[in-house]
C-alpha cells in the first residue's frame, strides 16, 4: 500500500521563481521547489523558514532546498540550502504556501464531484446558480438559494429559504437553517448554524420555551471551524461580521453581534446578546457574559471570564478578566503571599 499525499503542489516552482514572486533575493543554488516543510522535516525539494533564533539548531541541520530568513539569520543557513532574504519569513512562507496549495484554502468535494450529484436531495423550488457543486447525501430545502461556485459537501443540510452567496464552502455534515450567508464563507465539517437559542422562562410549573424568531447573518469572508454552533436570534439577529475567523468548538449564543475581522479561538463561549467590536481577539476558552460589550481592538487572554465591559483597544485577562497589568500584579501578590506562608 502506497502512502498517499493528500495535497500536492498546483505548480512547479524554483528558488528563483519563489524569489521573483516574493520580490526577494537569495544566496546559493537555484533548485526546484516541490513542497513546503518544517526545518527538521524538510527534504531536498522543500521550502522552509526560520524567524526565531531558538530554532538555530534545526536551521543548521535542515536539508531544505531553500529557507526564508531575515538578514540577521542568513549566515546560519547551511551551505546546501539557499537562503532567501525577506523581512517577515513566516508571512512569506504563507504566501508561497497559498500559491502552491490553493486547494488547501477551502474544503473540497469529498466525492470529487462536479455539478449536482444524483445522490443529493434538492427541493424543486430551490435555486442553484451555475457552477454549484453538491455532493451525495446533501439536502437542500424549499426556497433555498445558492450562489455560483459554492460547494455543498456530503450530508450537509440547507434549510428552507436559506441564502448562501457565491464561492462558499459548506463542509460535510453542516446544518444551516434560518440564515443569510455572504460570499466566500467557509463552514467546516459539522458546523451548526441557525438552531434555537437557549431561552426558557422559569416558572413554578417548569421552564417555558421562549420562541427564537430571529436569524443568523454571516457576512462575506467569514470562516467557522468544525463543530462550532451559532444560534439564531431571539427577537433580533445573531450577526457575524465580515472577515471574522472562528475556530473549532465555539459556542455563539442568540443575539450575539460579532464585528468585522475578529479572531475567536477554540472553546470560547459567547453568551446571549454579547457584542464584540471590530478586530477583537479572544484566546482559547474565553467566556463572555451575556449583554457584555468587548470594544473594538480589544484582546482577551486565554481561559479568561469576561463579566465587565471591556474598553476598545484594551488587553484583559484573568477570572474575572481585568486589565493585564492588574491581573499580573494580583498573580505576583498571591505568589509572594504563598512564599511568605511557606517560610513561616
Amino acid at each position: 500500500m502506497v502512502e498517499p499525499r493528500f495535497l500536492t503542489p498546483a505548480e512547479a516552482m524554483t528558488v528563483a521563481s519563489v524569489c521573483k514572486f516574493l520580490g526577494a533575493s537569495f544566496n546559493g543554488e537555484d533548485r526546484p521547489v516541490t513542497g513546503v516543510a518544517a526545518l527538521a522535516d524538510a527534504g531536498s525539494g522543500d521550502l522552509s523558514f526560520c524567524d526565531n533564533p531558538r530554532y538555530a539548531a534545526d536551521l543548521a541541520g535542515t536539508r531544505a532546498a531553500a529557507c526564508l530568513v531575515t538578514e540577521k539569520l542568513k549566515d546560519a543557513v547551511p551551505s546546501g540550502t539557499a537562503a532567501i532574504l525577506v523581512s517577515h519569513p513566516h508571512a512569506a512562507f504563507v504566501s508561497v504556501s497559498r500559491r502552491l496549495y490553493p486547494q488547501a484554502l477551502r474544503p473540497q468535494s469529498l466525492f470529487g464531484a462536479t455539478g449536482v450529484s444524483p445522490g443529493a436531495i434538492i427541493h424543486p423550488s430551490a435555486r442553484l446558480e451555475p457552477g454549484v457543486v453538491v455532493d451525495p447525501g446533501a439536502v437542500i430545502g424549499p426556497g433555498a438559494e445558492i450562489g455560483a461556485g459554492t460547494l455543498i459537501a456530503a450530508n450537509a443540510v440547507i434549510g428552507p429559504s436559506v441564502r448562501i452567496g457565491r464561492d462558499c464552502a459548506v463542509g460535510p455534515g453542516v446544518s444551516l437553517t434560518h440564515a443569510l450567508v455572504g460570499n466566500r464563507v467557509i463552514l467546516h465539517a459539522g458546523v451548526r448554524i441557525g438552531q434555537d437559542g437557549f431561552g426558557f422562562e422559569p416558572g413554578a410549573k417548569g421552564h417555558g420555551k421562549v420562541p427564537q424568531i430571529g436569524r443568523v447573518i454571516i457576512q462575506d469572508d467569514v470562516e467557522i471551524g468544525a463543530s462550532t454552533a451559532v444560534d439564531r436570534g431571539h427577537v433580533r439577529d445573531t450577526v457575524i461580521g465580515e472577515g471574522t475567523k472562528i475556530d473549532n468548538l465555539v459556542q455563539i449564543a442568540h443575539n450575539v453581534v460579532i464585528g468585522r475581522h475578529c479572531l475567536i479561538v477554540s472553546q470560547c463561549g459567547l453568551s446571549g446578546s454579547a457584542t464584540l467590536g471590530d478586530f477583537v481577539m479572544l484566546g482559547g476558552q474565553v467566556g463572555v457574559n451575556n449583554h457584555i460589550t468587548v470594544g473594538s481592538g480589544a484582546q482577551i487572554a486565554a481561559t479568561s471570564i469576561v463579566k465587565d465591559e471591556v474598553p476598545p483597544g484594551a488587553r484583559w485577562g484573568g477570572r474575572p478578566a481585568k486589565p493585564v497589568r492588574d491581573w499580573f500584579r494580583e498573580i505576583a501578590a498571591v505568589e509572594r503571599l504563598a512564599r511568605t506562608r511557606q517560610s513561616d
